[in-house]
């Protein structure tokens, strides 16, 4: 019946829960567990240009 299915969704769920959690933790190592800083517009460019300018980094 239609209700053998959520078994199967279930178990789906979960190794796509586990695989991304995984994932995650695995791309921290190389970064010591920061995420990586990402600017798609040019507001959030400017946002992290005055975070590096007022924290004194790469001087």
């Amino acid at each position: 019946m239609w209700f053998e299915i959520h078994s199967g969704i279930a178990i789906m769920a979960m190794c796509l829960f586990i695989l991304r959690k995984a994932t995650a933790r695995i791309h921290g190592f190389p970064n010591r567990g920061k995420e990586k800083m990402v600017a798609h517009y040019s507001y959030q460019w400017n946002l992290m240009e005055r975070d590096r300018h007022i924290s004194g980094v790469n001087r």
